[in-house]
């Protein structure tokens, strides 16, 4: 009990020192929720949507042998939607599959992001007759739908929410840390978004331009932080995922031993200065995450993902 009250105190001053709209921390192997705030809201989610979108481009190039340094070129249609390139990626560029998912998760590159969803969407399955994108974005949703995502609409690879003049692209943040624990088990994504800094190559009229870019995650590196994605638009405000982990746990018991892993996912939405709520969100978090394991972990229905 003297533990349970601790985290519930615990929980309380995290609710009073952010200032985001809603929130979530996680274990991320039970799914157990350690604390939340408004976590069902349905909110504008911004670049965070490029999380689901690196996990159906590696989903897509696991199950067909795609090589992640196929070159591939940035087609003009990238742009058609208002997206702008932080890298600086112009039509006719050509860069690998790789370099573009570094750009789209590191950089958060809009162009990036399109041109991953022009390149795979047209050669992937499309009964509905989708543009490529479309088709893309089509099977972002499939994604969700099968993590449980009830309350998520994507409708572009981006996250863009500024052309949509009916419905806008939206998540929670209990459904964006479905996502992420789905990611968290794909090692390639966690070697993406663990990255400070990446070389990449653009080839722009046959010339290979090196440009190295820098992750936009302030807090990668940090009292264990080792992802995931930042967001910002006028209509989402400052987004953040961040994933941490401890050494896993060991227990023996008689010849047995049991391995556990620690690690605690962070998602906020609306926040008027993420990276500092991020921080205050994530050390609370390993607080609450101790009570609870010195409670023996338990997990119940009401309070998991």
């Amino acid at each position: 009990m003297k533990h349970l009250t601790t985290a519930l105190l615990l929980g309380a001053c995290l609710w009073s020192a952010t200032a985001a709209e809603s929130y979530i921390i996680v274990d991320n192997q039970s799914g157990v929720i350690l604390d939340s705030k408004n976590k069902d809201a349905k909110l504008p989610v911004a670049s965070l949507t490029k999380v689901a979108t690196a996990i159906v481009v590696l989903d897509w190039a696991t199950l067909k042998d795609v090589d992640l340094s196929t070159l591939v070129e940035v087609p003009a249609t990238a742009r058609a939607n208002g997206s702008l390139s932080s890298v600086g990626l112009l039509p006719g560029d050509s860069l690998s599959l790789r370099d573009l998912l570094y750009c789209a998760l590191l950089a958060s590159d809009n162009i990036a992001a399109h041109t991953l969803a022009e390149h795979i969407g047209a050669r992937i399955s499309n009964p509905q007759g989708l543009d490529p994108a479309g088709n893309f974005v089509a099977q972002m949703n499939a994604l969700a739908r099968s993590l449980f995502m009830k309350r998520t609409l994507f409708l572009n690879p981006s996250g863009i929410d500024h052309m949509s003049k009916g419905a806008i692209p939206h998540s929670t943040a209990a459904d964006m840390a479905r996502l992420v624990q789905h990611a968290y088990n794909n090692p390639g994504f966690t070697f993406y978004v663990s990255q400070k800094y990446r070389q990449i190559h653009v080839f722009r009229g046959g010339i290979d331009n090196a440009i190295e870019i820098k992750n936009t995650n302030e807090l990668l590196g940090r009292s264990d932080i080792d992802g995931v994605k930042t967001g910002r638009t006028k209509r989402a405000g400052d987004c953040l995922i961040l994933s941490a982990a401890r050494s896993p746990e060991s227990r023996r018991e008689g010849e047995q031993v049991f391995i556990t892993p620690r690690r605690i996912n962070v998602v906020l939405l609306r926040s008027e200065d993420r990276f500092r709520d991020g921080f205050v969100m994530l050390k609370t978090g390993w607080r609450l995450y101790d009570a609870w394991a010195a409670e023996g972990r338990p997990v119940k229905k009401t309070n998991t993902l």
